[in-house]
């Protein structure tokens, strides 16, 4: 099992920066391959961002690519999205997933467990 839990979201103007953090628990979490995946009204849920956990490579939507970064800190069980020239299309509920299958990590369906998700809003 394994748990996650998402932070530092807010209102933030288009052009500005801003990191969100996942705290994680459990006893597969050091095993795990993680994503940032966003979600906006109406729409299917999005990959953002992976790494995977054998060796620490890094993938990422080409929407966000060249602006955003994920980074884990596995001492203190946590992953990082580091979010620059935000967009109002940036605009969506970002969470963070966790998975032991290391394939396919753009695919939604591949993480077994998410965060409750924080609202990303980028005005004009």
């Amino acid at each position: 099992q394994v748990q996650l839990a998402e932070s530092g979201g807010g209102l933030v103007q288009s052009g500005d920066s801003l990191r969100l953090s996942c705290a994680a628990s459990g006893r597969t979490f050091g095993r795990s391959s993680v994503g940032w995946f966003r979600q906006a009204p109406g729409k299917e849920r999005e990959f953002v961002a992976g790494m995977r956990w054998q060796n620490g490579g890094t993938y990422y939507g080409d929407a966000v690519k060249g602006r955003f970064t994920i980074s884990r800190d596995n001492t203190k069980n946590m992953v990082y999205l580091e979010m620059t020239s935000l967009k109002t299309e940036d605009t969506a509920v970002y969470y963070c997933g966790a998975t032991i299958d290391h394939l396919r990590l753009s695919q939604p369906r591949t993480y077994s467990y998410w965060g409750q998700g924080t609202q990303v809003t980028v005005s004009p």
